[in-house]
């Protein structure tokens, strides 16, 4: 039997929560966990050179199965030799299955056993995505990992809705496997639903660990429940996953549900958060968030984070940011990404060594208290 193209490597466990720290091997390369993954949605991460992210410890990103499918095509990536040469990154590329975003167009869709007939938001054209499609597209755009096309139901949904929708990506999973064209040169994800129902996470779990796929992603969180929830569910579902297995928390990337998903046995986070918040002046500095745009700052000559040694703190102040980014200028918004996005790096490095060392329930106590988090209503992205 040949070798998994996807394979996790536990290195220890934090005695005193039970986070992994864990290195996952891939075709392009290996990356330490937990790990949070830059979004490249349209084969880029927004306003940011493939170098700028590798420099900042980023090994593996993520792509867009549904955007890269409507433009500029997956057959012409695939002309160009796949998604790492095309946009030049020699990393790990995890694409997910398109269907979120199918699912987030909810007036203009409709689900069948089949797949999902819907409208393309660019031109309003008829398509039809189903498993064995996000699987062609998926094996064209030649990514490390691929995510199987499965319901996203929203939040909150009832229990008979979400038994249909979980048995529904369940089979949907069983055509992934079917129509995956390259077992050998790329991993294909499950990705466990249910919900905030803790049965159907346990049916969910149960069904997709049978089929032995090579890593998990747990679906259908941060989408509106309360953190508490999401937490609840972490702690339930977890468990149910392989050991020796990747556990991938999907949509998820403020610094406290990347510390809490950690300590409850997450190894991989995505989130376009911090290029998204960034973009409107929003930045996570290790005293908590910063609206760099707000008028308070137009004399301040500071960074935007004392104790960052990221390129834009390191050269630029709060005043020059805000005025750039007042002024409608690029430059302000690839700083301040360049900014959150190393800081959610920097973050992870911090949580594996504290793994590495036993204390990351301390340094979540530490990390909480310095950025805000146990203030009653404090400001979380």
């Amino acid at each position: 039997m040949s070798q998994q193209p996807i394979r996790y490597e536990l290195i220890k466990k934090c005695k005193q929560t039970g986070a992994r720290l864990g290195i996952v091997h891939t075709p392009h390369g290996s990356f330490e966990t937990p790990a949070f993954m830059p979004v490249g949605t349209q084969a880029t991460v927004k306003t940011m050179a493939p170098e700028e992210i590798k420099a900042m410890g980023a090994n593996i990103i993520l792509s867009n199965t549904y955007h890269l499918w409507l433009r500029p095509g997956h057959e012409l990536i695939k002309e160009a030799g796949g998604l790492h040469k095309f946009m030049n990154w020699d990393g790990a590329i995890l694409t997910d299955s398109g269907g979120f975003q199918v699912f987030s167009l909810s007036d203009m869709r409709k689900i069948t056993e089949e797949g999902v007939h819907f409208r393309n938001h660019l031109n309003g054209s008829k398509m039809f995505l189903s498993p064995e499609k996000a699987m062609e597209i998926q094996n064209a755009l030649g990514s490390d990992i691929m995510m199987a096309f499965d319901e996203c139901p929203p939040f909150p949904a009832t229990f008979e809705y979400m038994k249909a929708s979980v048995e529904r990506t369940t089979r949907w999973a069983e055509r992934c496997l079917k129509a995956h064209a390259r077992p050998d040169e790329q991993g294909l994800f499950g990705i466990i639903q249910g919900g905030e129902f803790e049965e159907l996470r346990k049916q969910s779990a149960r069904d997709l660990v049978a089929m032995d796929f090579p890593g998990y992603a747990i679906g259908g969180l941060s989408v509106g429940e309360p953190k508490p929830i999401m937490n609840r569910m972490l702690e339930y579902t977890t468990p149910l996953m392989p050991e020796n297995k990747p556990r991938y928390l999907m949509g998820v990337g403020s610094p406290d549900s990347l510390i809490d998903g950690s300590i409850r046995g997450i190894d991989m986070f995505d989130c376009v958060l911090p290029t998204r918040i960034a973009r409107n002046g929003t930045c996570m500095t290790s005293q908590g968030r910063v609206v760099v745009k707000n008028a308070k700052f137009a004399k301040d000559f500071t960074p935007i984070d004392p104790e960052c040694d990221c390129y834009t703190c390191k050269n630029y102040t709060k005043a020059y940011i805000r005025h750039l980014i007042k002024a409608d200028e690029t430059f302000g918004i690839r700083l301040t990404s360049t900014h959150n996005l190393h800081f959610l790096q920097n973050l992870m490095r911090q949580v594996r060594e504290a793994i590495r060392e036993d204390r990351l329930g301390d340094f979540r106590e530490e990390f909480f208290e310095k950025y805000g988090f146990n203030k009653p209503n404090a400001k979380n992205f």
